[in-house]
């Protein structure tokens, strides 16, 4: 397992609760699908609730089956650096450096 980074990756997801999100496995024109980052290797995220306050930026391990993203390690967050209890609706997922 490699932490990997990459220009460019995003996703969406509609996954609730503070567990392992599942990507829509597509991502918006102009962008890369997370699968590059490799299964089983992690890399930086962002979670960002569309019309929301809820955030989170972490360290997530990515797996191809599924195409899901494990939320290993949170860095910061809208629920003050622990896992956010995301609530119903659309959240976009990139990767990103932290700072």
């Amino acid at each position: 397992m490699a932490l990997v980074l990459a220009d460019r990756v995003r996703d969406t997801t509609t996954t609730t609760s503070t567990g392992t999100i599942t990507l829509s496995g597509t991502a918006p024109t102009g962008f890369q699908d997370f699968s590059v980052i490799g299964n089983g290797n992690t890399t930086y995220y962002t979670i960002a609730g569309q019309g929301t306050s809820e955030w989170e930026v972490g360290i997530g391990t990515y797996a191809s089956s599924g195409t899901t993203l494990a939320r290993t390690t949170v860095l910061s967050s809208s629920n003050s650096g622990n896992l956010v209890n995301f609530s119903a609706g659309t959240k976009d997922v990139f990767v990103t450096y932290p700072s």
